[in-house]
């Protein structure tokens, strides 16, 4: 069976049992689920039909997810079977069939879908804790059993093994897990399912979610039984098409052969050609899920595959670019079963290209860094972390060419440091717990979900359904609600509860948000709500008014840049409120000044059209097929709401937010600022309406005021500016002795000159001196005159770039560190450096790109500051 039939086969045969085909979430978790980075298993995107906060569409469902496993990027290439992205085959019961109906299912399928000798599958069953209170699962047992599995099949194992929870609280219940037996030429007759050995290959895992624990070790029954297996993909494939590896299967063959093809001197390495399959199969996914190459969390991870993919084609000798060769074979291969492929490839094949353009630099740099390294005759674990992590120069690098030199790597030091790299870059559990916490507060007000009436007005006869004192405030559940509950980006809508006779009762602080239920929380509680009581809930009407302006022209901000700039734009955060909006998207570079007018302009455009905002509701399917723009990670039902403007030629975008009627309600769209959110994800903020109006006047306000300090007129104000600049260089240039001693810099003009961002002094700039000790010099006195500040000079000397960062110790404590100021300026140049948060050095070849090198690192400082 070639892989898409398996996974035709498998979602089929359960179709024909009555479950509901799913399409595959994406790889970036919904917003329910901030626990996890990357979604990792089948039933991750199912989870709220599992905590009983959404109603599943069918109580029986199954689907293919894709799936990616950070742990895992290591040890690829070492084992047969380790992938980072894979596909997880399931079958899911809400309360319908329990231990009996998934063995049977599987039994079936195993036998009559994939064809297995029916001698050649042992089981493998919970046998028990101490600490839970459970003894054998003789019901999993006694299923078995009951389908004629001899009972010397049928392994017991323990806790670690065949016991499923998602955290130390939880939904959790024991496992039953179906192994293939591959025969004595795998092992040996003592061999077990369970246990380490090649003999038995473990292919599906069958969880019986009926607990509920908490405290820990402490389990209740689940009021509804579930069941949720796991099958993969790749696994099955390997044991369909008789081969040892998961490489030699059909999606991996073409990869790998694609390697070898792009090997120099038919040079053979099984564990690069291995992590060049897989990384860039990853790859290619995640961008098309909407993740970009960045520092952070996610994007981290796919900076992170990426480059180590680079990295192992530089060491067969591939030639030139071949990153988006790879993508092109993944898409031949998985685009028929994955369209979005299809649909992201000008996307796909963007990033892929840019990231092995800028790490071939990196490279380069990291090349030079380890030669003075091994110069010292040991790679320590702390260079060989700053190296990787600072540089992005990969460990495998490192540590093969160190080997040939034989220079020793302190591996384990290395380790470490990663270990704590990753615990620092994991996603924390703080978010799930206030999901925890939101949920826990709405289950506790009433059962019955709130119908939210928000859309089509703003006042509300209601019943209270439910009230709740918890940690010093007072929530409260309407049976049906105006009040939007922050989603989307959206903030949640104020307003007051007023008493049926119109006498206020109470302040909306918040509306919680859990699945589509809400909850409201209350100041000003006077004598006390009750459930029962009628009520009169009224959204504040200018705020709702002035959020619904800025999140139509969210959606009309996200249609202009991707006209501007290109389809890889896509949205990656958002804030929308009375006040402004904020927009972060995808894009590698700052908008220059007439990019950003264009966007601005384009806008306004759309605004004067006065084009209608109208929400349809429709399917997801119809929906996609119309253009619609999904915000990745988001979990979309089968009918959902897509807003469309005018007719729809430039915006249409699944949304469950509040918009303005027609697009002239928002009077004005007026581009605030424009800088860097992450790498590779820039950010708009911008303003609508009233607070438009009012910062356009305040600026002319600003530059009557500058036109009377400069005794000039308004429309003079550059020139005049332009003017003094010259003056103060003139100034700084005559004030150089001999161009080069240390006294020479004019201390007091470079002060002056600093600016303020974000509350903070910040200086980048050009000084003449004769060498780097002159510059450091220059950057202590220059800090002596301002004070607490973040300052980055740089200076020419014997035809070389010299930079130095210092940052005030309030400003380290901020997350701006002089290491990293100076590192994003000397990439600019073609150099490296480092040193303390507070102070640090570095060099380049590239004296022509000082000014882009000292741009660079003003912008790291606005960004981090921000």
């Amino acid at each position: 069976m070639t892989s898409d039939e398996i996974r035709e086969s498998y979602l089929s045969f359960f179709e024909r049992q009555g479950h509901k085909r799913l399409q595959s979430a994406s790889l970036v978790p919904a917003s329910y689920d901030p626990s996890v980075l990357l979604t990792t298993a089948g039933m991750h995107p199912l989870k709220p039909y599992f905590q009983g906060l959404e109603t599943p569409p069918a109580a029986r469902l199954t689907s293919c997810q894709k799936c990616f496993r950070t742990p895992d990027i290591d040890v690829v290439g070492t084992t047969t079977r380790h992938l980072t992205f894979f596909e997880m085959l399931g079958n899911f019961s809400m309360g319908d069939y329990f231990k009996q109906g998934a063995a049977e299912f599987a039994w079936d399928m195993s036998l009559n879908g994939f064809g297995f000798d029916p001698e050649k599958i042992w089981v493998t069953v919970f046998e028990g804790d101490e600490e839970l209170g459970l003894g054998l699962d003789e019901e999993a047992v006694e299923a078995w059993l009951a389908i004629g599995v001899p009972r010397e099949r049928i392994v017991p194992c323990p806790r670690s093994e065949n016991f499923w929870q998602a955290g130390e609280t939880g939904p959790c219940g024991p496992c039953s897990e179906l192994y293939y037996d591959r025969g004595l030429e795998w092992g040996t007759e003592d061999d077990l399912p369970g246990g380490e050995n090649e003999r038995f290959l473990e292919y599906w895992n069958l969880v019986f979610m009926q607990y509920n624990q908490d405290p820990v070790n402490t389990l209740t029954p689940l009021p509804k039984k579930n069941i949720d297996t796991g099958l993969g993909l790749n696994r099955m494939a390997l044991i369909q098409q008789g081969v040892d590896s998961v490489f030699d299967t059909d999606q991996f063959v073409p990869l790998m052969q694609l390697g070898q093809s792009l090997t120099a001197s038919g040079k053979h390495d099984d564990r690069a050609l291995r992590i060049l399959a897989d990384h860039t199969r990853g790859m290619t996914f995640l961008i098309a899920d909407g993740v970009v190459p960045s520092n952070e969390d996610r994007g981290y991870v796919l900076r992170r595959l990426m480059r180590r993919a680079i990295a192992q084609g530089h060491r067969l000798g591939f030639e030139g670019e071949f990153l988006t060769k790879y993508v092109d074979v993944v898409q031949e291969t998985m685009g028929a079963a994955y369209p979005e492929l299809g649909r992201e490839r000008d996307t796909i094949l963007r990033w892929a290209q840019a990231e092995e353009q800028g790490f071939g630099r990196t490279l380069e740099t990291g090349l030079i860094m380890l030669e003075d390294l091994l110069g010292r005759g040991e790679v320590s674990g702390e260079d060989a972390f700053k190296l990787h992590d600072t540089f992005g120069f990969p460990i495998d690098l490192t540590t093969e060419i160190a080997g040939e030199r034989e220079v020793p790597v302190d591996i384990a030091g290395y380790d470490a440091l990663m270990e704590e790299q990753r615990l620092r870059s994991s996603a924390g559990a703080g978010g799930q717990e206030r999901v925890g916490a939101r949920q826990e507060v709405i289950r506790q007000l009433s059962e019955e979900p709130t119908d939210f009436t928000g859309y089509e007005h703003l006042e509300e006869r209601t019943t209270v359904a439910g009230v709740l004192e918890q940690g010093g405030r007072t929530f409260v559940k309407l049976a049906a609600s105006p009040f939007y509950a922050q989603g989307g980006g959206q903030v949640s809508d104020e307003g007051v509860i007023l008493s049926a006779d119109g006498e206020p009762r109470a302040t909306v602080s918040e509306v919680l948000r859990a699945g589509e239920d809400q909850a409201i929380a209350l100041e000003g509680v006077g004598d006390g709500l009750k459930a029962g009581d009628t009520v009169l809930a009224r959204v504040d009407r200018p705020a709702r008014t002035a959020t619904q302006a800025n999140h139509t022209a969210t959606h009309l901000l996200h249609a202009a840049l991707r006209q501007t700039l290109g389809t890889h734009v896509r949205q990656a955060g958002s804030y929308v409120g009375p006040d402004k909006l904020r927009f972060d998207f995808t894009h590698g570079t700052r908008l220059s000044p007439e990019e950003l007018r264009e966007v601005e302009d384009q806008v306004n455009a759309w605004v004067l059209q006065n084009d209608p905002v109208r929400p349809i509701t429709t399917t997801l399917d119809e929906a996609r097929e119309l253009g619609a723009m999904a915000l990745f990670g988001e979990k979309y039902g089968d009918v959902v709401r897509m807003v469309q403007i005018g007719g729809g030629e430039y915006s249409r975008e699944l949304c469950g937010g509040t918009h303005v009627r027609a697009t002239a309600e928002i009077g004005v769209f007026k581009i605030v600022s424009e800088g860097s959110s992450a790498s590779n994800v820039r950010r708009i903020e911008a303003v609508t309406g009233p607070e438009a109006v009012t910062l356009l006047r305040s600026h002319d306000a600003l530059i009557r005021e500058a036109a009377g300090e400069l005794r000039t007129s308004p429309e003079q104000v550059p020139a005049k500016v332009a003017d003094l600049q010259r003056a103060l260089k003139d100034a700084q240039k005559a004030a150089q002795s001999g161009g080069g001693a240390n006294g020479a810099v004019d201390v007091a003009a470079l002060a002056n000159a600093a600016e303020v961002v974000e509350g903070v002094k910040v200086l980048t700039s050009r000084v003449e001196v004769g060498d780097a000790r002159a510059l450091l010099d220059a950057t202590d006195r220059v800090k002596n005159a301002i004070g607490d500040a973040a300052i980055v000079l740089g200076a020419v000397t014997d035809g070389k770039v010299a930079l130095v960062a210092s940052v005030a110790q309030p400003l380290v404590e901020r997350g701006l560190k002089a290491g990293d100021l100076v590192k994003v300026a000397a990439e600019v140049v073609g150099g490296g450096g480092g040193g303390r948060p507070t102070l640090a050095q570095a060099g380049g070849r590239d004296p022509e790109k000082l000014d882009d090198a000292l741009a660079a690192a003003a912008e790291r400082i606005r960004s981090v500051l921000a």
